[in-house]
């Protein structure tokens, strides 16, 4: 029977295929006495090999895909599934106690965690992990359950899930994976930026997503109007080719305004620049006529892995992007952890509340260790383009001395050891706390550019946490009190001979370009699928009238009145 979901628009464009669970199953049983201990043990042998030879698929396509180092975690998980340690146990238990395979596995299981997790050798601790992972494997196979795993995908799907994570996002396979849709989640939160990059079709925060759905329904995911259908009739799905069809027009038309400057019709010119995580997300920023890389999100480098990448690889990753844009201005965050961002291998306190806690450039300054080879590494990469730095969350002017001052040091360092570095590196902050918006113009006599990071200065002003769906209402890009803080920084900016950009989701957005151009907002940074709409948008306004615009909403008291008044003056 069809029905009909509505979310958050995360991703436009319109995606139709069948649906992949990625939910974690229900693990549950009960303990019973049996009558076949052979049988119960037979039993448990199947599964055993089931999950091997799984484990073996997975490796050889982690081997091929992503590289030795990841394909090495799966030949330590098949180590331990043949471990008679373990196994022997487990067999015994079952035909001394009578008892289900399910049983015998789970209580052994948790016996080897318990004692390796109390161990103080993190080797050990980290093998509890891996029977962990293992044994429930194993269990699905018991139970008859599948265990979801995006990188296995063969075949054409929509992904639906509660949410995706950084390292779930990760392993989408790109070919097959057409779009996804979430119970939780807003325009900003991570797997919406993804699903962008991506260029795949999004609706997030539809609530219920995960009950309504089944593996193999069909689905569309409306990433226009933020709707999802299921098991739509053979009427609404022709309707959506049409609509897929008249969306990919719309596209070539953008397309052709690839290679040309962004400039409004009364001939001012503003920059257009992509956010990016990996170098891999170049070939989009390209394709899609990027000016700039405002925001290179270093942090994708440090995830998916078991330890802190070296200086080289960071350097290896930091020159590819430089070099691929060849002279373009690549502005470059150094690492942001914490928030929604977790790194299990440094070990962080857990927190009451990350968001407001121990992350990004509180971090840094604190573990020097860790800062410092980023540091060196953008520093030998500068010479091979045009490299600018962003500190991340400075919310005091003596942050960001700290942090210049690491940085020069290194300078110095590199020069002593006779490596070359780039003359007149820019050095500039993310605005995303609102202290710092409110002393922008102390903040610019000493930076050389200011890039405001509205994901996180939204939910700050407002107190509300973004991916708090009961507080989702507070989170107004458009509101008055935003818009203020915003021309703050832009005209402290400006007095000093500085610039300012927006690397948030704001920059993208067609309701917030209108009016971040008549704040006089210098480089827009989003999304590479964002910037050819963007372009075209921006090539039919007035910068004169949107100062005007932007002048009038100053003065409002609510978002419903500022989206009025942006509504009326576009559509004239």
């Amino acid at each position: 029977m069809s029905s009909l979901l509505r979310g958050i628009a995360a991703s436009n464009g319109i995606a139709i295929a069948k649906a992949y669970r990625l939910v974690e199953p229900d693990f549950s049983f009960e303990k019973k006495a049996i009558q076949s201990p052979e049988n119960e043990v037979a039993r448990f042998q199947a599964a055993l090999a089931t999950a091997k030879s799984e484990l073996e698929q997975i490796r050889d396509r982690a081997g091929s895909e992503l590289g030795a180092d990841k394909a090495a975690i799966f030949d330590a998980h098949l180590l331990v599934l043949s471990d008679p340690e373990l196994i022997s146990p487990i067999e015994d238990k079952i035909k001394t106690e009578n008892v289900n395979a399910e049983h015998a596995l789970k209580e052994t299981a948790d016996m080897f965690i318990s004692m390796f997790e109390s161990m103080d050798n993190e080797y050990m601790k980290e093998r509890a992990a891996d029977i962990r992972d293992v044994t429930k494997r194993v269990l699905a196979h018991l139970l008859g359950l599948q265990i979801p795993n995006p990188s296995m995908v063969t075949e054409e799907v929509i992904i639906v899930a509660e949410d995706l994570t950084p390292s779930d996002t990760a392993q989408l396979n790109r070919n097959f994976v057409l779009g996804f849709t979430t119970d939780i989640g807003g325009r900003t939160s991570h797997s919406a930026i993804m699903a962008r990059s991506m260029e795949i079709p999004a609706v997030v925060g539809t609530k219920t997503v995960t009950e309504s759905i089944s593996n193999g329904d069909i689905v569309v995911v409306d990433g226009l109007k933020g709707e999802v259908h299921i098991n739509p009739t053979p009427e609404v799905l022709e309707e959506y080719r049409k609509v897929q069809a008249d969306y990919a027009s719309q596209k070539a038309e953008w397309a052709k305004l690839v290679n040309e400057k962004t400039v409004t019709a009364d001939g001012h010119h503003v920059e257009l620049a992509a956010n990016i995580g990996t170098p891999k997300d170049l070939k989009g920023v390209v394709e899609n006529g990027g000016e700039a890389v405002g925001l290179y999100r270093t942090e994708f480098l440090y995830m998916d892995r078991d330890q802190l990448p070296t200086e080289e690889e960071q350097y290896t990753a930091y020159k590819a992007v430089l070099e691929g844009m060849k002279g373009k201005p690549v502005v470059v965050r150094t690492l942001d952890i914490g928030g929604d961002k977790e790194l299990p291998y440094l070990n962080l306190p857990k927190e009451m509340n990350p968001f407001l806690g121990y992350r990004a450039i509180r971090l840094c300054l604190e573990q020097e260790d860790i800062f410092r080879p980023q540091l060196r590494a953008l520093l030998r990469a500068s010479v091979h383009g045009n490299l600018k730095i962003m500190f991340p969350m400075i919310a005091t002017l003596d942050e960001f001395r700290k942090a210049k001052a690491i940085l020069e040091d290194e300078r110095n360092n590199l020069a002593n050891e006779g490596i070359q570095v780039a003359e007149g590196i820019e050095l500039g902050i993310m605005v995303e706390i609102p202290s710092t918006a409110i002393i922008a113009d102390q903040f610019a006599k000493e930076v050389d550019f200011f890039s405001i990071g509205t994901n996180d200065l939204i939910q700050y002003t407002m107190a509300a946490d973004r991916m708090n769906q009961q507080v989702s209402y507070l989170y107004q890009p458009y509101s008055p009190s935003i818009l203020r803080l915003v021309k703050m920084v832009i005209d402290a900016a400006h007095k000093e001979g500085k610039w300012a950009g927006m690397c948030g989701e704001m920059a993208g957005d067609e309701t917030a370009i209108p009016l971040l151009l008549g704040l006089g907002l210098d480089e827009f940074s989003m999304s590479a699928t964002s910037i050819l709409k963007a372009r075209s948008l921006i090539r039919n306004l007035s910068k004169s009238e949107m100062e005007e615009l932007a002048a009038k909403v100053l003065e409002m008291g609510t978002t419903e009145e500022v989206v009025e008044a942006v509504n009326a003056t576009i559509s004239l």
